[in-house]
């Protein structure tokens, strides 16, 4: 069953890309949209770009070299995309200070964005044989756009941790789809990398890989349009001291959203 070209492998290519494009559906009808426009944007363009490997790999007319090549151009569309849906993520949950949101949001699409086109150039320009090193460099790519990422999802869930804020029901859903994804990926990249598996035996990376695609569609699925369980009403508190204040560190960070702001001001 773990093989190439078998029904699970079909499936586990094609169904998970058909939901994406069902949730951007599904989504537009219910308004979602336009609060998340770049993840529905990714999640658009994603599940195109798969649907399009998938036709280059089954197709027998298309050769080898073509179908890495639409796998290069789906990475360099797909990983600005990236950048720019975890930019979105961070304003979402540092929403109400606007300086700090357009500060980070810039550093992160500006940063990730340089790393993946100096990453594509460093791989389309390293000497090496034309098939093996199309693939490569594609690897490459793929593996340093995985890595930026779990590490700007680490930041952004380390920083909103120390000040003290929570991501909506759907922001968290989202990220936590990206992360899981980015980390599987990671993983498997790894073991491949340090001979884990023989050579006959990799495609069980493969399916890991899809596997983890598929269970990232249902996680945005469930936390974008199953709606959040109402809590019951608590009864009335006992009588006791005042609440604390609010968190010391959303107050260090109203500070840097004030001098944020002077600084464009100037």
């Amino acid at each position: 069953m773990l093989q190439a070209h078998s029904y699970l492998w079909h499936y586990l290519w094609v169904a998970p890309n058909f939901l994406l494009l069902l949730l951007c559906f599904l989504s537009r009808k219910r308004g979602l949209w336009k609060q998340f426009p770049a993840f529905f944007a990714f999640a658009l363009f994603s599940s195109l770009g798969q649907f399009a490997l998938y036709i280059a790999d089954v197709v027998p007319s298309v050769s080898a070299d073509n179908f890495w090549r639409v796998d290069w151009a789906t990475l360099l569309i797909e990983g600005p995309l990236k950048f720019v849906l975890i930019g979105e993520v961070f304003a979402h949950i540092f929403g109400s200070y606007t300086s700090v949101v357009r500060l980070g949001r810039f550093l992160i699409r500006a940063v990730g964005v340089l790393l993946v086109l100096t990453a594509a150039v460093a791989a389309a320009y390293a000497p090496k044989d034309s098939l093996i090193g199309i693939i490569s460099g594609a690897h490459l790519l793929d593996q340093t756009i995985y890595l930026i990422e779990s590490g700007l999802l680490l930041f952004i869930f380390l920083f909103a941790a120390y000040f003290g804020l929570k991501p909506t029901r759907p922001v968290f859903g989202i990220a936590l789809g990206l992360a899981i994804s980015a980390c599987v990926h990671l993983a498997t990249w790894a073991i491949a990398a340090n001979g884990g598996l023989p050579a006959s035996r990799r495609v069980v990376l493969d399916f890991v890989n899809m596997a983890a695609h598929h269970l990232c569609v249902l996680i945005w699925f469930y936390y974008l349009l199953v709606p959040a369980k109402t809590p019951s009403k608590p009864k009335d508190p006992p009588a006791g001291p005042p609440a604390p204040p609010s968190h010391k560190h959303e107050e260090d960070l109203d500070v840097w959203n004030r001098e944020l702001e002077k600084l464009v001001q100037r």
